[in-house]
């Protein structure tokens, strides 16, 4: 993910129990396409974590590492929104987890209907990525809710996207990640701007990381 590519390169050098992810409870042969795509999504998120050269998670952590906790797959929280483009935007610098800041464009607003409420959402660009073609169209979308500190990392979450051809774009809430940071402190994370929190509960995505808990010893 061209995100995460982004915050491994802010890596700052030198510086719950049982099983989490679970197969989807919905039989296979009855999967809808958008359902397999989130499910394709997840494995290979939890593929990244166990590799050694992509996993953000230290050691200690990786070698134990059976899977990320993922809400079951709901399609309602896939939404097709109004996209308004920004074309006038200024750059601004967003602050990050480290104090370090990291350049970003509004590159558009979307507009859609979630949990039966009207929201927007701004969608940037980052210019550090666009210069590279293969993330030339590239869009980033952090933003909070109303699980976060809760069922989810209290900072909120990320999801990738894309230009769209057309004045709407697919936001899949299904793939929400996490940013690095929530498992290794190194890394310096955009923090989320105010104006992307959404007034509603969005129970998909990735959840919370819970770090794993030496067994206890009377020793």
């Amino acid at each position: 993910m061209a995100r995460l590519i982004l915050l491994a390169i802010l890596l700052i050098v030198g510086c719950k129990s049982d099983k989490k992810y679970h197969v989807s409870s919905i039989p296979s042969q009855n999967q809808s396409p958008k359902v397999k795509e989130v499910l394709d999504f997840q494995e290979e998120l939890n593929a990244s974590f166990q590799n050694p050269e992509t996993s953000p998670l230290p050691d200690k952590y990786r070698k134990d590492f059976e899977g990320l906790d993922f809400f079951e797959p709901d399609t309602s929280y896939v939404v097709l929104a109004r996209f308004e483009r920004t074309p006038d935007a200024v750059p601004f610098m967003l602050d990050t987890t480290t104090g370090e800041k990291t350049e970003e464009v509004v590159y558009g607003i979307a507009h859609f209907e979630l949990n039966g409420s009207e929201h927007q959402l701004e969608i940037y660009q980052t210019p550090a990525l666009i210069s590279q073609e293969k993330y030339k169209d590239y869009l980033f979308l952090p933003f909070l809710d109303e699980t976060n500190g809760a069922e989810t990392y209290g900072g909120g979450r990320y999801i990738d996207l894309t230009i769209p051809e057309g004045n709407t774009i697919l936001i899949d809430f299904n793939k929400a990640y996490n940013p690095y940071c929530v498992y290794n402190k190194k890394y310096s994370c955009p923090l989320v701007p105010r104006q992307n929190y959404l007034r509603t509960t969005v129970r998909a995505g990735v959840k919370d990381f819970v770090k794993p808990q030496k067994p206890y010893s009377l020793e």
